[in-house]
Formats: structure tokens, C-alpha cells, sequence
């Protein structure tokens, strides 16, 4: 693409976003979407059905934006901000600069960051989930589902979030049969690997033709491309953040469900509510914040035995008779 047509594609997205704060209400909440863009089946959905259901219920509406580019970050956060938009609500890690440069600036605005803590701003609330305890009850189906021993993981890239859920995959695969082995392959090298479902479709691709039978993604809309290309081989593919089970039914072994929807209507809620509390929430499987997905798409695929047994894994974990090891505590894997 030539710098000029860049340049022209830059500021188009500048008036769009221009264009949007002109209308925006003073009292709406707002909501900025990370990349991948709303409707990617997967982490942002999941925060716009969170924001569709406070509107449906509350008939309140909300303003939303998908960006085109990290370069639109802090803009679209201080225009929201400056418009009187309040909470504003960031889905994704990736949000944190620019929400440290904001945050400060409109000590009076709500912040809401969703999968990172930042807790020195007095304005913020963050919002994390136990990512590895539902990937241990995903990762213990695979287990049980696999025929060949082999399984995969594929993550958007190395990072230490990521890595979260594929080492609960792997603790959950060993449970079940420690000699289980468990390929993993990243798609990309940064953020951008998350909208790369070609991407995915290729590493998935790869990892079937080394046996992988189940592919487990924390891909965010590259893991499209990961589903696809597993239903397409005729292989499980496991699915992400929102249940991803009716993208191919009968062919997605399940979902690590995280409740990115509920932590956004929670956010809108309390605000509305005068309840808005600046702190650090913590979602696990004792606060219904991660689980796995069990519905009429993969009913076929569950067998009673493997219900059983997540069941009981489930409440072994709240318990705390399991302890599932946090990668981000200290960035390694018992398994």
C-alpha cells in the first residue's frame, strides 16, 4: 500500500472518528472495541453482548467504536472521555498506555479496563479472569476427547496473558493422562496475529498434520480461521472467550467461556446504579467468570463420563482441592 494511500486511509478513519464524537450524548456510556473489531465471535463480542443487554434491559443507550489501528487508541479515549461519555470501557490489555496518558487527564470519568490491572489510577476499575482455570477443564475434555494423544494450542502470539490459558490447557490435559502431548505454535509475532485468521487457519493446518486431533485457541478473530480449518480436517476445535460452539456444530469440542459480557454490563450497571467502585475484580470458576460451554451444538460430542468428571473438576478447583497454577505468577509451567 503506497504512503499515500495510507495517509488518505488515516485520515478518513479521523473523520469517521470525529464524525461519531459529534454525536455522541453526554451521558451514554461508551465502549471501544480492541482489535479484531465487534463482531469477531470471540473477546469483543462477548463485550458488545454485554453492552446490548444493559441496553436492552435498561433502555439506556451506549456509544461503541471500532478502531482501524493502534494510532487511533488514545484518541478515541480522550474524545470519548472529553465528550462526557462515562464509564468508558476498554476490553483488552493492549489498552493500558493509552489509558495511563487519559485516565488522568478526566479524574472525573469511570474507567473500566478489562484483562489487565491497572490499580495507581484512582479512576480506574480493572477487571481479570482466571483464564487458567477454565482451561483446565477445557484442556482435561481434550483429553478425553483426543483418539490420536495429540493436541494443540495456539495462541495469538507469546504473551504472558496467553500463555495463561495454554498452560491451564495443558495442566487440565495432564490430569487426565499425563502422557498426553500437547503441540503449541503462535500465530504471529504482536497484537496483529489476532486478526489474522489465515493465519490461523495455516498453524492449525500444521498441527493437524502432526497428529493434533484437538486444537484449543486463545486467538481472539484469527481463531476463525483455527475453527475452520479444524472442522474443515475433521478434527475438535476448542473455542474462546464467547461460546464458539455453533460456529461448527459438532465439531467444536466446546468454549472456554470468560465473561467479558458481564464485566462490561456490570460496569454500565454499577455507574447507573451510583454503585461505580474503582478497585481490582478477580472472575474464576467460584465467581462464574470462566467455565466451559455446554449446549445442543456439542451435546453429541460430551459424553456423560466427561460431564461427570468437569463437573467434578469444577468444584474440586473452587475448593480448592485442585490448585491450577497462574503462568503469570511466575512466567513457567508445572507441565
Amino acid at each position: 500500500m503506497s504512503k499515500t494511500i495510507k495517509t488518505g486511509l488515516a485520515a478518513l478513519a479521523g473523520v469517521a472518528l470525529t464524525t461519531l464524537m459529534a454525536g455522541t450524548a453526554m451521558a451514554d456510556p461508551a465502549l471501544v472495541y480492541d482489535g479484531g473489531g465487534k463482531f469477531d465471535a470471540s473477546f469483543n463480542e462477548s463485550a458488545y453482548n454485554g453492552a446490548q443487554r444493559f441496553m436492552d434491559e435498561t433502555g439506556q443507550a451506549y456509544q461503541d467504536l471500532e478502531i482501524s489501528g493502534d494510532a487511533q487508541r488514545e484518541q478515541a479515549i480522550r474524545q470519548f472521555a472529553a465528550r462526557g461519555n462515562n464509564p468508558i470501557v476498554l476490553p483488552g490489555f493492549s489498552w493500558e498506555t493509552a489509558l495511563r496518558s487519559v485516565a488522568p487527564d478526566f479524574p472525573d470519568t469511570s474507567f473500566l479496563i478489562i484483562d489487565t490491572v491497572v490499580d495507581d489510577i484512582e479512576n480506574v476499575r480493572s477487571v481479570v479472569f482466571k483464564e487458567h482455570e477454565g482451561s483446565f477443564l477445557v484442556g482435561a475434555l481434550a483429553a478425553m476427547a483426543t483418539e490420536s494423544g495429540t493436541i494443540g494450542f495456539i495462541p495469538a502470539f507469546d504473551f504472558s496473558l496467553l500463555q495463561a490459558f495454554g498452560c491451564g490447557y495443558k495442566q487440565g490435559a495432564a490430569y487426565i493422562d499425563p502422557e498426553v502431548e500437547v503441540i503449541e505454535t503462535a500465530i504471529g509475532t504482536g497484537f496483529d496475529a489476532f486478526n489474522n485468521p489465515g493465519g490461523g487457519t495455516e498453524v492449525a493446518l500444521s498441527q493437524i498434520d502432526r497428529g493434533a486431533d484437538v486444537i484449543y485457541h486463545a486467538a481472539g478473530g484469527a481463531g476463525v480461521g483455527v475453527l475452520q480449518a479444524a472442522a474443515d480436517s475433521g478434527v475438535l476445535g476448542i473455542g474462546v472467550d464467547s461460546n464458539q460452539n455453533h460456529l461448527h456444530p459438532g465439531q467444536v469440542l466446546t468454549s472456554m467461556i470468560k465473561r467479558v459480557d458481564v464485566a462490561v454490563y456490570n460496569a454500565f450497571e454499577d455507574f447507573a446504579n451510583d454503585e461505580w467502585t474503582n478497585d481490582v475484580q478477580v472472575l474464576g470458576l467460584a465467581e462464574e467468570g470462566v467455565g466451559a460451554a455446554f449446549d445442543d451444538n456439542n451435546a453429541e460430542l460430551i459424553t456423560d463420563e466427561m460431564r461427570t468428571t468437569v463437573d467434578e473438576i469444577t468444584a474440586a478447583i473452587i475448593s480448592g482441592e485442585i490448585v491450577v497454577h497462574d503462568y503469570r505468577e511466575d512466567e513457567s509451567c508445572p507441565v
